[in-house]
Formats: C-alpha cells, structure tokens, sequence
C-alpha cells in the first residue's frame, strides 16, 4: 500500500484544512495510506507523523488555521536537520509527501525532490505571490477581510473627517492591496510593484477635499514602505488629520469563503491523484478557471507578474 505524507507550512491561510481534509479523503479513496506531519518541516524533523482517517478531518472544511500546525523551518535549510527529515519519512516507509504553503514552503518541496522523493506542491498563501498559479489558496478569504475591515474604517474616518492609510499583508506582493482597495472603494492604493508618486496622491486628496468629499482612504501593502512615515508627510502636505490602521494577522485568519474552499478541495484531490500516478514531482495551481499540473521546479522560476489592468481601473474610478 502507498503511504503519502501531508504538511502544511509557513504562514497560515484560511484553506489549510480544506486541503488537508481533501488529500486525506482521496487518499483513503484511492486506497493509500495518509500521515499527517505535525508542524510542517520542523515536524518532519522531529518525526511527529500520525496516520489520519476520514474521521480525522471531519467538520474542518469551515474552519480556519491548520489542525496539523504550521512553522517557519530554519533547521530544514540546515544538512543536519534535513538529513533528519529524510531518514523520517525512510522509518515511515514514505515516499511521497505533499506540501502545502507558499513560496519558501515550496522551495523546501523542490529540495526534497531532488532527494529522491516524490513531491507535490500546493499554492497556499494569502499573499498571492506564485508566478504560475493565477491564485493561491487563502487570497480570496484575506481579501473579503481587508476589505470588510476597510469599510468599517470609511465609516469612523467619514464620521472625523480624517484620512486612514490601511496597512495590508503580502510581504513584496501588492494584491491585498489591489483587490480590497478596488473593493473597499479606497482613493489611493499603494503597492511595491507600482510605487505610486506622492504628488498624484497628495493632489487627489486636496481635490477630493475641495469638492466636499470629508475623508480619504489609502490601502498600503506592507512591502510598500513605512506606513506611519508615509502617514506623517501625507498630513503634513495635505493638513488632514491622518491615522495609520494596520490590519495585521486578522488576514490570515477566519473561515475561509466559498473560493478558498473549492480551491482547497479541488487542487487536494488533483495532488492525490498525480502523486499516485507516477514517480515525479508537480505543483498542482489554477489558471484558466482549471485546476492544472506543472513541473515544480519550472513552476517555481515563473516570476509574478503584476495585474496592472486592474491597477488602472483604480486609478479611473477612485476619485
């Protein structure tokens, strides 16, 4: 019988366990044996491996974090620590495991390959930063929030005739900001791809003003910049009175949507059933509205490329 392993990794996302839930299921479906690794690579390390059933995962789909856990392995980019992780899955008697996270989570799935075992990457991330997947698991969910959060903000920022700069996740990749500023309605939206200049910002907001609209919101990506430094010379020049709200780790949790859960569903039965199929290493993304196979490590070389379409449109709309 086939014996598949199962990790999550890195930063969590709302989706985790959809993922988890699906592999575990079309595992045992397809007649394999399924362990979940406890704590991503650092669990891998430790040997913190457990069978899992279809109980296991019962009445998870909904909920948010990970029931296997999840780190940021520094022992994993070591020779010892990695050595350890493999003669764990040999005392297992593994040999295909599948990782589920996002970029560095993925570059450590590469590693293992290269091993020798049979790997299959899954795009699970809420900052949206994989080249080769038009969307990673977890984005949607943390979009809703930024932006659910972003109207609460318009409603107290209107009611003080303030601007409110909102500080959102995705390290160096701007689409939190993207799609929730477009969403939330935001004025102004700051990403590191686009460095928008200060003046154009600056002149929307006395326009703005002049006409009689009483507040301003602007969403910044965190990889953007300082956020309370842009904040201070935003007031300065525009002599409104400026707040900073940072949205922080709110994005990464929560009941994942509807999206997220058929992404997770969809791409965990499809990373089942092509590490069965034969002895390589995938990544499994959506692009197209299709669940797709590529090669994990001409996946991973494919750079991310910023939708400015849809930078555009803000830039026609929100005025």
């Amino acid at each position: 019988m086939e014996k598949i392993a199962i990790l999550t990794s890195g930063g969590d996302a709302p989706g985790m366990n959809a993922v988890i839930r699906s592999v575990v299921r079309t595992a045992i479906y397809e007649g394999a044996e399924i362990y979940g690794v406890e704590g991503g690579y650092e669990g891998l390390i430790d040997g913190k491996l457990t069978r899992l059933y279809e109980s296991s995962v019962a009445d998870i789909i909904q909920r948010g974090g990970t029931i296997l856990g999840t780190s940021r392995s520094t022992r994993f980019k070591t020779d010892e620590g990695f050595k350890k992780a493999i003669q764990v899955l040999e005392v297992f008697g593994i040999k295909k495991v599948i990782v589920a996270g996002g970029d560095g989570s993925l570059r450590g799935a590469l590693k293992l390959s290269q091993a020798g075992i049979d790997v299959v990457g899954i795009p699970l991330s809420i900052d949206n930063d994989l080249g080769y997947t038009d969307y990673t698991i977890g984005f949607f969910t943390a979009v809703e929030t930024a932006t659910e959060a972003i109207s609460r903000i318009r409603d107290t920022t209107e009611a003080h005739g303030r601007a409110n700069i909102v500080e959102v996740m995705g390290r160096n990749c701007g689409d939190i900001a993207l799609y929730s500023g477009l969403a939330g309605g935001a004025e102004s939206i700051i990403v590191p791809e686009r460095k928008d200049d200060i003046e154009e910002i600056i002149k929307k907001a006395i326009v703005t003003r002049n006409r009689g609209k009483k507040y301003h919101i602007i969403v910044m990506a965190e990889g953007a910049g300082d956020t309370n430094e842009f904040a201070k010379e935003f007031e300065k020049l525009t002599g409104i009175d400026t707040k900073v709200t940072v949205l922080g780790y709110i994005q990464r949790g929560g009941s994942p949507n509807i999206v997220d859960r058929m992404l997770g569903s969809t791409i965990g039965n499809k990373a089942v059933t092509e590490v069965l199929k034969e002895n390589s290493s995938f990544a499994i993304g959506y692009t197209n509205g299709k669940v797709k196979v590529f090669d994990l490590e001409e996946a991973l070389s494919i750079d991310k490329v910023f939708n400015d379409e849809i930078n555009e449109v803000v830039k026609a709309i929100s005025i």
